[in-house]
C-alpha cells in the first residue's frame, strides 16, 4: 500500500466521522485512566455502566481511596477481572496522590509505571486526555492494519510503529479512534461487513467481499 492510498483512506474516515473519540465515558484525565484500566478484556458498554455509578461518588484519587478496595469492588464487580483491576485502581490512586499531587502524569514512562497500566492504556490516555500523537493498538486496530495492509505487522508494537510512520501526520491525532471504530463495527473479526465498508476499493484484504 502506498502513501496516496493511505491518504485517501484517512480522508474518507475523516469525512465520515470528523471528530472521533473513545466510546468510554469520562469527564477528566483521571476518569479516563480508570475507565481504560477497567476496559481490559471488557466491553466499553460494560465499563460505562459501572463507571456511571462509580464516578459520581469517586471522581478523584482521594475519593477513590476513601471508598477503599471493598468499596471500589462493589462498583466494578460486573466487570471481568474486577478484583485485580480494583487493586490496581487503589494502588494507582495512592501513587497519583503521593507523587503527582493527584494529577495524571503526561508522559508514557510515568503512566506505564502505574499499576495495571501498559503501553496501550498509556497511549489512550496520552492521546485522548492530553492530545498527544500516540497510537493505542488494540485487537481491532491490529486486525484492520493487517487486513487492509495499512500497516501490517507480526505484533502489536510493530503495527504501532508502522502506523506512527505511515499514517499522514494530519490524521495522526484521530487515527486510532477511526481504526478502532472501523474494526469494531465494520471490519469485524468473524464477519467483516465489506459491502458497507467505505474503503472497500482501497483495502488489500484477499478474502474481502466486493459489493
Amino acid at each position: 500500500m502506498n502513501k496516496l492510498i493511505r491518504q485517501e483512506i484517512f480522508e474518507r474516515f475523516r469525512a465520515a466521522n470528523p471528530h472521533p473519540t473513545t466510546e468510554l465515558n469520562f469527564n477528566s484525565p483521571f476518569e479516563l485512566l480508570i475507565a481504560v484500566l477497567l476496559s481490559a478484556q471488557a466491553t466499553d458498554v460494560g465499563v460505562n455502566k459501572a463507571t456511571a455509578k462509580l464516578f459520581p461518588v469517586a471522581a478523584t484519587p482521594q475519593a477513590m481511596l476513601d471508598l477503599g478496595l471493598e468499596g471500589v469492588m462493589e462498583y466494578t464487580k460486573t466487570i471481568g477481572l474486577y478484583k485485580t483491576k480494583s487493586k490496581h485502581i487503589i494502588e494507582t490512586c495512592r501513587i497519583l496522590l503521593d507523587k503527582y499531587n493527584g494529577e495524571v502524569p503526561q508522559t508514557r514512562e510515568e503512566l506505564e509505571a502505574l499499576p495495571g497500566v501498559g503501553r496501550k492504556t498509556a497511549n489512550v490516555v496520552l492521546n485522548t486526555a492530553f492530545g498527544q500523537m500516540a497510537m493505542a493498538v488494540d485487537t481491532h486496530i491490529f486486525r484492520v492494519a493487517n487486513r487492509t495492509k495499512i500497516a501490517p505487522g507480526k505484533n502489536v508494537r510493530e503495527v504501532e510503529d508502522k502506523l506512527m510512520k505511515f499514517v499522514p501526520k494530519e490524521f495522526l491525532l484521530d487515527a486510532h479512534h477511526w481504526l478502532i471504530l472501523h474494526g469494531r463495527y465494520t471490519c469485524k473479526a468473524q464477519k467483516p461487513l465489506c459491502e458497507r465498508c467505505i474503503i472497500n476499493d482501497l483495502c488489500e484484504y484477499p478474502a474481502k467481499a466486493v459489493p
